[in-house]
């Protein structure tokens, strides 16, 4: 690993990959005090960001070489809070388009076996820069 990939932030976070195929991503990160609100629970910005992430690469599948995806769209209905972990989100793609993919993620706390959140998320296709 360089020193860019164990400074930045995402490693720090301990994202890691579970699952990747065409179809489907899965990531998880684990629950540490220092990644908690008062509550002793997952931040919600966090779980966020790693649902953003698993279905950013799993949207990222989809496209052609020559494109990427940004996210364009994204809506997450929290149900639960993590306490235990690790937080699990598993991206499946919904529909993807041309210019536009829609994912579904589901985010759990394995821990507990509960179903955290709920998250949809559209990508914009975009021709890559050169």
């Amino acid at each position: 690993m360089t020193d860019t990939e164990t400074t930045h932030l995402l490693h720090r976070l301990n994202y890691r990959m579970v699952t990747e195929t065409d179809d489907r991503v899965v990531m998880e990160m684990d629950n540490r005090p220092d990644l908690t609100n008062v509550r002793g629970a997952l931040q919600g910005g966090l779980l966020a960001t790693l649902i953003d992430i698993a279905a950013g690469i799993l949207s990222g599948r989809q496209v052609g070489a020559e494109q990427d995806v940004t996210t364009a769209d994204l809506n997450i209905h929290y149900l639960a809070p993590v306490i235990d972990g690790p937080a699990r989100a598993e991206a499946t793609v919904v529909r993807a388009g041309k210019r536009l993919i829609v994912t579904a993620v589901d985010l759990t706390d394995v821990g507990r076996n509960r179903l955290a959140a709920r998250a949809t998320l559209s990508f914009a296709v975009l021709d890559r820069r050169s």
